[in-house]
């Protein structure tokens, strides 16, 4: 049973029997009543003989099931799983800064830096060290308690690494948490990320694995997982969520989530991005996203990952008030501050401190 125990009481009857789903659901007719409790321990309560043989797995079915619930009950399942976990009323806020822009030999149909299309996205070379220093304390000023880098490679060469490292300790010894997203990692390079006190090191899945190959041909999902498990091995907590609004199915959406739920530890930092139109890229004039359909993913994100931080990303720009407020209410806890993601357009952090005071929601 996924999500719950895998082995039910000998004196209680099977799910089927009892018009039960293998979410802990109780079917009503075409309603099903979730009980998050189960959801959030992974296991029926009732059975607690068996715990040592819970699992956290997640169907590809059962987190449609969440995405089709009604949204209020979706919402309020979500919300009571992020109690359980989380203050409700606080958010995590990191700030991305573009340390080396455009110029990428990689063909993600989202990505204006990618070399190959004709965007206003410059390649630019590495920013010298002082330059990222004054960014993060900026960021810090601004409430930020991550400061995350951001590389337009393939992966790192060696001569590039180096002074990434440099950058790493600098910001770590301002006080603040450090993130990196460099691209592929070779043998070796995590650890060298590691000593320099690397906090987080993102790397996206991006969508499905049935669906990554209409956005992305330079690069295999295997070759996302391995540099996963090379951050993961050297104990830097993992950042990996995907982007939502590629053209993918509802269906489509439920397997990124179950990519990420079922990982023997799911990322500790999980970004829910919606694509970000830019021109001269391939997925430019893609059918826009519902709104309501982003905030869906963000309650199934939370259920399924009960104690990863869920971070509104890329998109917010093109959201409401009304609409950031709903994702937050859905359980999303963290936060990109500040103008520009990478070479995209993010609310700017006045904008945000208002919206967090409207709200009553405190930064961590």
């Amino acid at each position: 049973m996924l999500g719950l125990s895998t082995d039910s009481c000998a004196t209680t009857p099977s799910a089927t029997t009892l018009g039960t789903t293998a979410l802990g659901a109780i079917t009503l007719g075409t309603e099903a009543i979730i009980n998050t409790e189960n959801i959030k321990a992974g296991l029926n309560k009732s059975c607690h003989s068996h715990e040592e043989k819970t699992v956290n797995r997640w169907s590809v079915d059962e987190i449609v099931a969440l995405y089709e619930l009604p949204f209020s009950d979706l919402m309020y399942r979500a919300q009571t799983v992020h109690r359980e976990n989380f203050n409700p009323n606080a958010v995590q806020v990191s700030t991305l800064l573009s340390i080396k822009t455009g110029g990428c030999s990689e063909d993600c149909g989202y990505c204006p830096q990618a070399a190959r299309y004709h965007t206003e996205v410059e390649s630019e070379p590495l920013m010298a060290l002082d330059d990222v220093i004054a960014a993060a304390q900026e960021a810090k000023d601004n409430g930020a308690s991550r400061f995350c880098m951001g590389a337009a490679w393939r992966g790192p060469k060696q001569r590039d690494l180096e002074p990434v490292l440099k950058m790493i300790a600098e910001v770590k010894a301002m006080g603040l948490e450090t993130c990196a997203t460099l691209g592929m990692l070779k043998e070796g390079q995590a650890e060298q990320l590691k000593d320099a006190g690397l906090d987080y090191y993102n790397h996206n899945l991006d969508t499905a694995p049935e669906f990554y190959g209409e956005v992305i041909t330079t690069r295999t999902y295997q070759d996302r997982l391995e540099t996963l498990d090379r951050v993961r091995s050297v104990d830097i907590n993992v950042c990996s969520g995907g982007i939502i609004g590629m053209g993918e199915s509802r269906n489509q959406r439920a397997g990124l989530l179950a990519q990420l739920a079922n990982m023997e530890r799911p990322p500790e930092s999980v970004p829910i991005n919606l694509l970000t139109q830019v021109e001269g890229t391939p997925l430019h004039g893609t059918e826009e996203l519902d709104p309501l359909e982003f905030v869906r993913t963000i309650a199934a994100a939370r259920i399924t990952m009960p104690s990863s931080f869920v971070r509104l990303s890329a998109g917010r720009q093109s959201m409401s008030d009304g609409i950031q407020a709903m994702c937050f209410l859905a359980g999303a806890n963290s936060i990109f501050y500040g103008e520009k993601l990478l070479t995209t357009g993010n609310p700017e952090a006045d904008s945000d401190k208002k919206l967090f005071a409207k709200l009553g929601i405190n930064k961590i």
